[in-house]
């Protein structure tokens, strides 16, 4: 009887950490209670390298995440929505851009405010962004430039 005790405490303490996981996870996630973010539209040349979920950042602190992405058929750009905390007021004119964590880095979206005294609303559409840089095309560009005049005679 006593080892029935044992198991249903164990196994209850085992529910108990994988709901608080769960709780825990959501949070992380953007779940939660409700209000205390707000969305924020943006539109890319290029969102390569960003994945749903992404860090949004404010002078390398998290203040949101990447919520949605979709092909815009008309302009044929990628739309991207993100998810602000409720506390970030933006100016109008700032600016979202794709940056990289380092050379061997992920990819996360930068917030650079701007200076206007009007602040972006709920729903709003980021103006001024900046797709990914290719690390690939930069090389490639690199290796591909021509040195400069050889003709030139040495000094």
């Amino acid at each position: 009887m006593a080892e029935n005790k044992l198991e249903i405490s164990a196994g209850l303490l085992v529910v108990a950490a994988a709901l608080s996981f769960v709780v825990f996870a959501g949070k992380g996630a953007g779940f939660g209670a409700g209000g205390q973010t707000y969305d924020l539209r943006a539109s890319f040349r290029s969102i390569e390298g960003v994945p749903l979920g992404s860090d949004v950042k404010l002078a390398g602190v998290k203040v949101g995440t990447l919520t949605k992405v979709s092909l815009n058929p008309q302009t044929y750009m990628a739309d991207a929505v993100i998810s602000l905390d409720k506390s970030v007021e933006l100016p109008s004119d700032s600016a979202l851009l794709i940056s990289s964590e380092g050379l061997l880095g992920g990819n996360y979206m930068e917030l650079v405010p701007g200076g206007m005294p009007d602040v972006l609303a709920p729903g709003d559409e980021i103006e001024d962004t900046q797709g990914a840089v290719s690390l690939v095309s930069l090389l490639m560009k690199f290796v591909g430039s021509k040195p400069a005049d050889s003709t030139a005679p040495a000094p």
